[in-house]
């Protein structure tokens, strides 16, 4: 699974924010907390120290996909998707 992957998703993600316009401050934080932390991700090398962290990285993606799934169904397939990715990734 190629990064390039995670950040045409990310950009989708994106897009579906904005079209939406209705996005509360709690998601509006808990996503952009994850946006930083994957292009943290995608930015630097991978060492062994990272491993737990990017681990989390991709639970803590599904957790939210799960948490605002009633709330905002259109994201939940962006963020499952993302999740995914990261999975397959070994994140």
């Amino acid at each position: 699974m190629s990064t390039e992957q995670l950040k045409q998703s990310l950009k989708a993600l994106h897009e579906n924010l904005s079209a939406t316009g209705q996005v509360d401050a709690e998601l509006a934080d808990l996503l952009s907390v994850l946006n930083n932390d994957i292009q943290t991700l995608l930015n630097r090398e991978h060492t062994e120290t990272d491993e737990d962290g990017l681990s989390q990285l991709g639970d803590r993606t599904l957790a939210l996909s799960a948490r605002f799934a009633a709330q905002n169904p259109h994201l939940e397939s962006a963020l499952r998707e993302i999740g995914d990715i990261l999975a397959r990734m070994g994140i």
